[in-house]
């Protein structure tokens, strides 16, 4: 079990589908400790209490937009398992124009902000209330979960594409910084196109997907690929990766066309 008597902190586990959910399952099957952690809302839309009790693990509510409430967070995980912090997975995303249909020519400001806090900007908070409270072990190992469109453009993406964009350089510039400060790493996972709940509420997702699944030599990494590759990250095994926005996509992003593709069309 290669993250036995490690610690960690999980967020965003909204049900089966998630992408936190299997790396929850996975991390308890490799011996990990860790709480959950969502937003009082997504705690009641999903079945977090569920993932709680199959994993052993204490559920805390917590917006992680707010630092009173990551700090209470990082308080009650210490509490609970009697230690310091190893990993932390940053699974949260969403914006409220994508929800609304809101043209990419016809943003609502407020709501762009609201996107930034809750998908790029919450990490820089949990890193930054963690590097205050002296809460991360050394060699510890964050992950966020990142997507392609921080570098290229997808329609009905919209603001999320920014929030992506930001998400990846708080990796970097707090990679550095807590590197230095007792060799943690930060860094990103660019994910496939994955069926989840939250990303199937993207309009034209399905088309995203099957795009992606026919340009990539490999086809799209699944949820469960993801969490095995989360796995790895939290372990000693991925002790010099960091600051790093990591492709785990099946070569979509380094691909400029496929057979598969050309055939649609000819």
């Amino acid at each position: 079990m290669i993250l036995k008597g490690k610690k960690g902190i999980i967020s965003g586990a909204l049900d089966e589908s998630s992408i936190a959910w299997k790396v929850a399952e996975r991390c308890n099957e490799e011996g990990a400790e860790f709480t959950l952690t969502n937003a009082p809302m997504a705690m009641r839309m999903g079945k977090i209490n569920e993932l709680g009790e199959k994993c052993n693990a204490e559920v805390i509510g917590a917006d992680l937009t707010s630092i009173e409430e990551i700090e209470n967070l990082y308080e009650e995980s210490l509490s609970k398992m009697n230690g310091k912090i190893d990993f932390i997975l940053h699974s949260v995303g969403m914006s409220p124009n994508v929800r609304k249909k809101k043209e990419y020519g016809d943003l609502n400001y407020d709501w762009l902000n609201k996107t930034l806090d809750v998908s790029a900007i919450s990490f820089h908070k949990m890193l930054q209330v963690a590097e205050k409270n002296n809460v991360l072990n050394e060699w510890s190992s964050s992950v966020a979960l990142s997507y392609v469109a921080a570098q290229r453009t997808f329609p009905f993406y919209s603001d999320m594409a920014e929030a992506k964009s930001l998400l990846e350089s708080i990796a970097r510039s707090y990679g550095y910084r807590l590197g230095k400060l007792n060799n943690s790493r930060v860094n990103t996972i660019s994910q496939s196109p994955t069926i989840t709940t939250a990303g199937s509420g993207i309009s034209g997702f399905q088309a995203f997907f099957n795009y992606a699944e026919k340009m990539s030599p490999l086809g799209n990494a699944t949820a469960d690929e993801c969490a095995n590759y989360c796995i790895f990250l939290f372990s000693d095994m991925s002790k010099k990766i960091t600051m790093q926005n990591l492709f785990h996509d099946g070569g979509f992003s380094s691909t400029g066309i496929s057979e598969d593709i050309i055939e649609d069309f000819s």
